[in-house]
């Protein structure tokens, strides 16, 4: 029994948080020295680097690599550039690190997760999944209640009618799981009526000028549902200029400081914030445990088809409006 509690608190010791329910069952088959772990590379491939919302990205990836001793690194392209993350993620695989985290945006990122398993290096997504590839695990929000979450906060602030506008990029599979999870929240409500989806290319200014467009098409507006930040960026904007604060409603997504800034100023409403940093840190967890400590769910895990990880991580969210959104203000 000594033995079993010792090895238990030497998981944790090591910051195994995420094993904690299998470490009294479990022992490393093998230690890895400290100067060994301070070798090991992890690697996150994402994109829209310039957006705010993945400053959190970032954030999590240096902590995870402080807290571990590993090093890590954040590479991606500053715009939705699938192609050019496609070349990222070569490179990734290029420099043979101990594992790559990667923002599954695009099915077509499947190839490449795929060629880095075959070379054994475990992939983790973060934030939007790659279900269809051979991927370890899935970190992020439970994308489909954020929308569920989203919606009734919605709905109550447009007192269950009115005609709402949705504001996405179509295609993103987190962003269309959202979408579905409002859809679903507003089938409560009869009364409420989504009369068009737009096109933001996660760009701000293009979310502004078709949020135009559309309060000129319904000017009887209730509101606009924006499943990403720039979405509520352009909304502010939009009605702004059109003198309709408080006439026409604002959700937005995400904690940017302009969407925090239009909260408090009242001209959105409410925005859904991720725990957003917790994605690349957990999945650096689950790819550190995978390297260094093996974890016995069979008598041959890979034999069996068992990675001895969590499948799937939901990282939670949370509804900010004007009485907590000064909590969550960056001063970066």
């Amino acid at each position: 029994m000594k033995r079993v509690i010792a090895s238990t608190l030497a998981v944790l010791l090591l910051g195994l948080s995420m094993s904690a329910c299998s470490a009294k069952t479990s022992t490393p088959t093998k230690s890895t020295s400290a100067s060994n772990i301070s070798k090991q590379l992890y690697i996150e491939v994402s994109a829209i680097s310039d957006n705010d919302y993945f400053y959190d990205h970032q954030l999590g990836m240096k902590q995870v690599g402080i807290d571990l001793g590993v090093r890590t690194q954040y590479i991606g392209p500053t715009t939705l550039d699938i192609s050019a993350m496609i070349g990222n993620f070569d490179q990734a695989i290029a420099e043979k690190p101990s594992g790559i985290v990667v923002v599954g945006f695009d099915s077509s990122l499947d190839v490449e997760v795929n060629k880095a398993m075959a070379a054994g290096i475990p992939v983790v997504t973060v934030d939007a999944d790659l279900p269809s590839s051979n991927r370890i695990a899935f970190v992020g929000t439970g994308n489909i209640n954020a929308g569920l979450i989203g919606g009734a906060a919605f709905a109550k602030a447009i007192g269950g009618k009115g005609e709402v506008a949705i504001l996405t990029v179509p295609g993103q599979s987190n962003l269309e799981d959202r979408v579905t999870g409002y859809r679903e929240a507003f089938s409560k409500f009869p009364d409420i009526k989504i009369v068009q989806t737009a096109n933001t290319n996660s760009d701000a200014v293009t979310a502004a000028q078709a949020a135009t467009g559309i309060l000129q098409k319904y000017p009887n507006l209730a509101g606009f549902i924006c499943v990403e930040a720039a979405g509520g960026s352009g909304a502010a904007t939009a009605v702004t200029e059109a003198k309709a604060t408080g006439k026409v409603k604002i959700i937005s997504m995400d904690r940017s400081n302009d969407v925090l800034q239009s909260i408090e100023s009242g001209v959105i409403t409410d925005t859904v914030v991720q725990q957003t940093a917790l994605m690349p840190y957990y999945a650096v967890e689950i790819l550190y445990n995978i390297v260094n400590h093996k974890l016995p769910i069979s008598t041959n895990n890979k034999l069996a088809g068992v990675t001895g990880t969590p499948v799937n991580i939901d990282t939670g969210c949370t509804i900010v409006d004007k009485s907590n959104a000064q909590y969550f203000m960056r001063t970066k």
